[in-house]
């Protein structure tokens, strides 16, 4: 795929990894739609693509609604007239123990709140952007790419039943619509990131750092934009489709 003049909608587009996505893209000369639920972060994305030439919008979404999402790539199609690439990022985490016990007693568990919070964001949000998107490529008869962000953690991380069980959700729907999407032009593909320097882990104490690091053959964190570096790969390489990249510096080997 040439990206020049292409559609590229980003969740979670405001900050971190989307924000580098979407730049990556933008720096190709693609349209970008900035999708997010904070709206400084939208606007500070969006500002800053526009300084360097790029065609942006914004909305603020919650990729958990189906109404916000129908609305918002409804509101991307009206705006450009297309949509070449829906790069699935937004996520969160609620971290917890399955059971947690101390001293041999049971002192917590994971809560069906957050279970369902993380479900909700991390993979039912990832199933409704890609179906709204692939439903609007198939309608436009251009194809597509649906990239998903989802994380070595899928593999399975201590304390992360909720987000582990999301992220390898979000690998197994790429294979699908691999597979049913095919025909109509759409490629798929999912990356999976180690420990990146997002705001959250630049925070983190030298200590900190250091212990995240060690097991990581690399010896340091991922960029944001190297993780951009694989989504602009799975669009513009025709013959991708499916496949998970690890982006995490070996971590996983």
């Amino acid at each position: 795929m040439q990206l020049k003049d292409k559609v590229v909608a980003v969740t979670g587009g405001g900050r971190g990894i989307g924000r580098a996505i979407a730049t990556a893209f933008a720096a190709r000369g693609a349209n970008i739609a900035l999708l997010d639920l904070n709206p400084s972060d939208l606007e500070t994305t969006r500002v800053e693509l526009e300084a360097g030439g790029a065609r942006v919008t914004t909305g603020i979404v919650n990729v958990a609604s189906e109404e916000q999402v129908v609305d918002a790539l409804d509101g991307v199609v009206a705006t450009f007239g297309r949509l070449d690439v829906m790069v699935n990022n937004a996520g969160i985490t609620k971290d917890a123990l399955l059971v947690k016990v101390k001293d041999g007693a049971i002192v917590g568990k994971m809560s069906l709140a957050q279970w369902q919070a993380v479900i909700d964001v991390d993979l039912t949000g990832v199933f409704l952007c890609a179906r709204e998107a692939a439903e609007r490529m198939i309608r436009l008869g251009n194809g597509g790419a649906i990239i998903n962000i989802s994380s070595i953690s899928r593999a399975g991380n201590h304390g992360q039943t909720n987000y582990s069980a999301a992220k390898a959700g979000v690998a197994a729907m790429t294979v699908v619509w691999a597979k049913e999407l095919a025909r109509y032009g759409i490629r798929t593909g999912s990356i999976a990131p180690g420990f990146t320097r997002t705001e959250i882990l630049s925070a983190m104490t030298p200590e900190t750092l250091e212990k995240v690091t060690a097991p990581v053959p690399l010896k340091r964190l991922g960029l944001p934009e190297e993780v951009a570096h694989a989504a602009v790969f799975i669009a513009e390489n025709d013959f991708f489709t499916g496949r998970c990249l690890d982006v995490d510096g070996g971590l996983r080997l």
